[in-house]
């Protein structure tokens, strides 16, 4: 997919105002800018934003109900926003942008301010300190951490209606088969369109699994 593709692909994919299309075109921007100042993404990918990082980002949307519904989306370790800001920009969700780091903090807010996105706020702080008020309709995360420690560190802020769309690389299935002993759900392997190598985990009904109980020795008289 060439970069005009890949803008062609947006287009024709999402109702595109002009107002959300200046708006997408100003985050490139911007994305392009900073990652001279901090690593937000690879220097080998700067050149093929559009295709590497809007649609692969963009592409999350399509694994929703088709529904109309909106709601909370929690993106963990969003970084320079993505998938979260590129959802924000294209979608009506409530999106929360989870990040830790300082400089990408400082990046994720001033993308909120200076694209006027109201359905958008940065959620600066740890994984395990981020207190919500509740379960997150959908939760998003792009290269944040392998699955086990994904699911132990994000379970409680989630519940069995949430939706998971977790981008993965070449490893996927052997991050899914970690996961079988401990945790239960219906999980889906999608291929990714920006990449032959890379996938999808769309996963719902997560919960821990419980624990085999052992049975129980009769009593000898």
């Amino acid at each position: 997919m060439s970069e005009d593709e890949a803008r062609q692909w947006v287009k024709s994919q999402f109702d595109v105002s002009r107002e959300t299309w200046d708006r997408l075109q100003t985050y490139v921007s911007l994305l392009i800018e900073e990652s001279a100042h901090q690593n937000l993404i690879a220097a080998s990918t700067l050149e093929s934003v559009w295709q590497r990082h809007i649609v692969d980002s963009a592409q999350l949307l399509k694994f929703l109900p088709d529904d109309g519904q909106t709601g909370r989306w929690l993106d963990l370790g969003s970084g320079p926003g993505l998938p979260g800001l590129v959802v924000a920009i294209l979608s009506n969700w409530e999106v929360i942008l989870l990040e830790s780091r300082r400089g990408r903090i400082q990046f994720l807010t001033r993308c909120v301010q200076e694209l006027g996105l109201l359905n958008a706020r940065v959620a600066g702080c740890q994984l395990a300190a981020y207190q919500p008020d509740g379960p997150s309709d959908v939760i998003s995360a792009r290269a944040f951490a392998p699955m086990p420690r994904l699911l132990e560190g994000a379970a409680r802020l989630a519940d069995l209606k949430t939706l998971w769309l977790l981008p993965k690389g070449r490893n996927a299935q052997s991050e899914l088969d970690m996961i079988r002993a401990s945790w239960q759900g219906e999980f889906q392997m999608k291929q990714s369109m920006t990449s032959d190598e890379s996938k999808i985990i769309v996963a719902r009904s997560v919960s821990r699994r419980l624990p085999r109980r052992l049975p129980r020795k009769e009593k000898t008289a």
